[in-house]
C-alpha cells in the first residue's frame, strides 16, 4: 500500500554551470515545470516547486504548477524544504519527498518506491541505491557509495570505494575489476523525510564527516538519525548537471 506523501522541488535560480537552470526550455517548456509534470504522476496529495526567484515562480503558474516562494540565502535543498514545511504547517509525520529540480526524467515510480521504503521502515529518512558493476564507478569519488547494515538502513556513506575488497584488489594489483559478491552500492539522490527531521534539521550542527566527504547525509547519520535505504536494480535516468546534459536533454525533448 502506498502511504499518503508529499513533493518538494526545490528549484534554486542561481547556478555556476547553468545559469537560470529550472528555466531551460525542454521542448517548449521549463525544465522545472517538466520535473514536476514528472512528480505528479507519482501520485502526491501535493507537489510544490520551492524556489528562491521571481521568474521560476512565474513560470511555474504559468503552466499550473503550485510554487513558493523561499529564502535566498539556504545552504542546502534541505533547508529550503523545511521552510516549505514551516510555510505549510505540515505534521511531524508528514511524508516529504525530495525530487531534484534538474531531474525531467525522474521515474515516478521510484518516488512511490522512496516514499513507500520511509513509511514501512519507520525510518527519520528514506533514500535510494543501485549495485555497482563497474570498477571505474566504485573508485570514482563522484560516485558516492553507501554500506548499509542487516536492516536496510545506511551505516555510512562515502566517496571512498567502500567496502574495499583488501585481497581481491591486492592479488589483482589494482581495480581492474570488482569481486564477486561485493555489496558495492551507488547512492542516488532521492530523499523522502519526515516533517519532525526538516523541522529539526536546522538545528544539527555539521558533522565532522560530512566537511571532509563534502556529503549533506552524513550530518543525519552524524546526529543519531536513520536512513533507510530503498534498492533499485539500475541508475535512474539521469538529470542535467553541465551545458553538455542541456544539450542532450533538448535534443531528447525535441524529438519527443
Amino acid at each position: 500500500m502506498t502511504p499518503a506523501f508529499k513533493i518538494v522541488i526545490p528549484a534554486r535560480y542561481a547556478s555556476s554551470r547553468l545559469p537560470a537552470k529550472p528555466l531551460l526550455d525542454l521542448g517548449g517548456k521549463p525544465m522545472v515545470v517538466r520535473v514536476a509534470e514528472r512528480a505528479r504522476l507519482a501520485g502526491a496529495e501535493e507537489v510544490w516547486v520551492a524556489t528562491d526567484h521571481p521568474e521560476v515562480r512565474a513560470a511555474c503558474e504559468a503552466h499550473e504548477v503550485a510554487a513558493l516562494m523561499t529564502r535566498a540565502d539556504h545552504a542546502t535543498g534541505t533547508d529550503r524544504l523545511a521552510e516549505v514545511v514551516a510555510q505549510r504547517g505540515w505534521s511531524n509525520e508528514t511524508i516529504v519527498v525530495n525530487v531534484q529540480g534538474d531531474e525531467p526524467l525522474i521515474e515516478p515510480e521510484v518516488i512511490v518506491h522512496t516514499a513507500r521504503q520511509l513509511a514501512v521502515s519507520g525510518a527519520d529518512i528514506a533514500t535510494v541505491a543501485h549495485p555497482i558493476a563497474e570498477p571505474a564507478d566504485f573508485f570514482n569519488p563522484n560516485v558516492v557509495k553507501v554500506v548499509c547494515r542487516a536492516d536496510g538502513d545506511a551505516a555510512y556513506f562515502s566517496r571512498a570505494p567502500v567496502p574495499y575488497a583488501r585481497d581481491h584488489f591486492a592479488r589483482e594489483g589494482g581495480g581492474t575489476s570488482l569481486p564477486d559478491g561485493l555489496p558495492a552500492l551507488r547512492h542516488v539522490g532521492l530523499y523522502a523525510y519526515r516533517a519532525s527531521f526538516l523541522k529539526a534539521y536546522a538545528g544539527l550542527a555539521v558533522a565532522p564527516t560530512e566537511q571532509f566527504e563534502a556529503l549533506e547525509q552524513l550530518r543525519a547519520l552524524w546526529h543519531g538519525y536513520r536512513i533507510s535505504v530503498a534498492l533499485v536494480d539500475a541508475a535512474p535516468a539521469p538529470g542535467v548537471d553541465t551545458p553538455e546534459d542541456a544539450e542532450r536533454m533538448r535534443k531528447l525533448f525535441d524529438r519527443a
